[in-house]
């Protein structure tokens, strides 16, 4: 059932699969939910552009699975909830994973549930709190055959990057990797690297286990486009893109030219060519020439 799932996850023409995260509430933050506040846009927003999945949480999956029709992208559930992306930082840390998580899962007819493998600098009791997750989703993910994504995130020490900022570093992204596979990940998303000519390195230590790539912070089109030919390049198998979608100035358009470069092989160029056709027919003006470094990444 596992490779069944997986099947309405990646895209038949290419193999690929680009998932839109929208999960950002889960956490507490109060910058993360920026342009995301009224969720039954963002998500009617989503089911017309067609990503090939969108990533929501327990509470939020039924606005997807509410849409009507079997050509909707499929549904990827968050199952963990922590408290580490705040600046400054609790005194006490945590991250839980919800009980029941891959019932709740077949139950909302997902194709694939996501869990966090964090290493934050000083604080090892958050990784091994993730590895318990991760064993426990494990065992009942392959009872049930759910497919299992782990997410390694490196994160930069606190103090110095605040909040959400993930470490680029390709021995430390290498090094997570490799323990998420080693749990028994099914999927891996992974961070980008600050030399993504490197990545190949990623995509080796994953082995048989598909990669997708996350976003990063928010950048302006042509960077974004180039960043994912560029993994595409070095072998990864798809995308999860948060802040870059769906706080855009035209979601529809900036997935079309996403889909077109992951499932049609089209070049930067001709992505935001389709970015820019969308824009003129919505009346707007791009961002390919702009670019936003915002604390919080997607």
């Amino acid at each position: 059932m596992t490779l069944y799932r997986l099947n309405r996850l990646f895209n038949p023409r290419s193999g690929r699969a680009l998932d839109v995260a929208v999960d950002h509430g889960f956490f507490g933050e109060r910058s993360f939910i920026t342009g995301i506040e009224n969720m039954d846009a963002v998500v009617s927003t989503l089911v017309d552009a067609g990503p090939d999945a969108v990533q929501l949480t327990i509470g939020q999956a039924r606005k997807l699975q509410a849409h009507k029709g079997k050509n909707k992208p499929g549904l990827v559930l968050r199952t963990d909830v922590a408290n580490v992306y705040g600046n400054p930082l609790d005194a006490s840390l945590f991250s839980h994973h919800v009980p029941h998580a891959i019932e709740e899962a077949v139950r909302l007819d997902a194709v694939a549930v996501c869990v966090n493998l964090m290493e934050l600098p000083g604080r090892p009791e958050v990784r091994e709190a993730n590895i318990r997750s991760i064993l426990e989703l494990r065992r009942e993910a392959t009872r049930y055959g759910m497919p299992l994504m782990v997410e390694p995130l490196v994160m930069q020490d606190n103090s110095k990057a605040g909040g959400y900022m993930v470490d680029g570093d390709i021995d430390k992204i290498v090094t997570l990797v490799r323990q998420g596979v080693e749990l028994g990940a099914d999927l891996i998303k992974a961070d980008p690297s600050d030399d993504l000519a490197e990545y190949g390195r990623v995509i080796e230590v994953a082995g048989d286990v598909p990669v997708l790539v996350r976003g990063g912070g928010r950048v302006d089109d042509r960077t974004l486009l180039e960043r994912t030919v560029a993994v595409l390049e070095a072998g990864a198998q798809g995308i999860v893109y948060g802040r870059n979608i769906v706080q855009h100035e035209n979601p529809a358009g900036i997935t079309a030219a996403l889909l077109a470069v992951l499932h049609d092989g089209a070049t930067v160029e001709q992505g935001l060519a389709i970015l820019e056709e969308s824009d003129a027919a919505r009346g707007t003006a791009g961002t390919s020439g702009t670019s936003t470094t915002e604390g919080v990444q997607a």
